[in-house]
């Protein structure tokens, strides 16, 4: 009787694997959006995307051991399935706990690694055009500018040799500088040949901010998600131990009494 809905669940946990894994294998090559940045500067989020390869492979794994098992009654591979899901739902929490506590410590790293890359933003430097193009597109797209604020481009290397004449066309909060989209953009009135940040015609947040902003936004979403995974996985458990029990009942009345 529980046969269906277990197939049903063994096509979900490919479909979720799948999405897992294609997800992991966007993170590691991804080279246009603001996982880029993030990517190409800091060992924890490349580690995070060969776990989810790694997770994603295995619940597409699990899904088919789990149909060979329900379909052939073979208990050992439903114990199996059991097994995986358990280690992958503790695995789950964990990890959530982690990036809970260490958010502060997440947060730095990112920090550094913005603010490095506007310091040595360059449009001429060919080897990091890539990467720089994807923070102009953050920029323009967030609506924001620099990782606390415009203050950030205040040291960068080729706008302080401008004497702060000079600002990231893609901060702009002018049409004909976003038409330009990266590298720097040169104050009309330089009358006093010096100026600071607070000159330029610049957005106000930083993308700290803004990246903040979108998550609290997309919050319900994401808790969605996660919380809609963790379910399918207590049902997965739930119904192969029921399974096992069936099994095991019609082994048992098999059995010819003596």
């Amino acid at each position: 009787a529980n046969k269906p809905a277990m197939y049903v669940l063994f096509l979900l946990f490919q479909i979720l694997g799948a999405v897992i894994l294609g997800f992991g294998i966007w993170i590691v090559a991804d080279k246009t959006s603001f996982i880029a940045v993030l990517q190409m500067s800091s060992p924890s989020l490349k580690t995070g995307a060969y776990i989810l390869i790694g997770v994603g492979a295995l619940t597409m794994l699990m899904g088919f051991l789990g149909c060979l098992g329900a379909v052939n009654e073979i208990r050992c591979l439903l114990g199996l399935y059991f097994t995986c899901l358990m280690i992958i739902l503790i695995t789950q929490v964990a990890a959530g706990l982690v990036i809970y506590f260490q958010k502060e410590t997440l947060k730095e790293e990112l920090s550094h690694i913005v603010k490095d890359l506007i310091e040595n933003y360059n449009p001429l430097n060919e080897d990091k055009k890539n990467l720089q193009e994807v923070w102009d597109y953050v920029q323009t797209q967030i609506t924001c500018c620099g990782w606390t604020g415009a203050k950030d481009w205040e040291d960068n290397e080729i706008i302080m040799n401008k004497s702060m004449t000079e600002y990231p066309c893609s901060c702009s909060n002018r049409t004909e500088d976003l038409e330009e989209g990266r590298g720097f953009c040169r104050l009309d009135d330089t009358a006093n040949s010096t100026a600071t940040y607070t000159d330029w015609p610049v957005h106000g947040q930083g993308c700290m901010d803004g990246v903040e902003q979108w998550l609290k936004d997309n919050l319900g979403v994401i808790l969605g998600v996660c919380t809609g995974v963790a379910v399918i996985e207590l049902l997965g458990m739930i119904l192969s131990i029921s399974l096992c029990k069936n099994i095991h009942s019609e082994e048992y009345t098999k059995v010819p009494k003596s």
